[in-house]
């Protein structure tokens, strides 16, 4: 006699939640600002002004976009707020820091807006394997963000989940 095989996962009330399901889309794109330093170490603000003028900002349309600066140039705050401007009619989304710190940044937003009533007093497992650039911060936020309102909290996969915690 054979037995039907049940799948208890899927019967189960456990709620998977992947990270990469959010990942947004768009470009992401790191501008090295030492390109429009004199030698790439000195700003020059007549010529910082005239360089971002003659650039076209348009082709970072729908771009994510990290300004940073290769060299070792103390760069006032102002040059990087001036290039934020020209870019807001263009990018997405525009940080100072590299590509990592901008996919954290891009995350931490989007976990702060998450709706997680679903996974009230349910088990959760936050998928762990992703073909995205998922940032570790995101994880983090994540996990302190369900900690209040999920019975309980596991990392990776249904048949191999880490658990992280579980309500009192």
């Amino acid at each position: 006699m054979q037995e039907e095989i049940i799948n208890r996962v899927a019967n189960s009330k456990l709620a998977t939640l992947d990270l990469e399901d959010f990942y947004p889309s768009g470009q992401r794109i790191a501008i090295d600002i030492s390109q429009w330093l004199y030698e790439g170490f000195v700003l020059r603000e007549k010529d910082f002004r005239a360089a971002t003028n003659e650039h076209d900002w348009s082709q970072y349309q729908d771009c994510y976009v990290a300004l940073h600066c290769k060299t070792d140039a103390i760069v006032p705050g102002w040059a990087y707020m001036l290039l934020s401007l020209a870019l807001a009619p263009y990018a997405k989304k525009t940080v100072v820091g590299d590509l990592e710190l901008l996919e954290s940044i891009l995350f931490s937003e989007i976990i702060e807006n998450l709706p997680l009533d679903s996974y009230k007093n349910k088990p959760v497992i936050i998928k762990g394997c992703a073909h995205k650039p998922i940032p570790q911060n995101a994880f983090v936020l994540l996990s302190q963000r369900l900690q209040p309102i999920a019975k309980s909290i596991m990392y990776g996969e249904a048949c191999s989940s880490v658990p992280l915690y579980k309500k009192k």
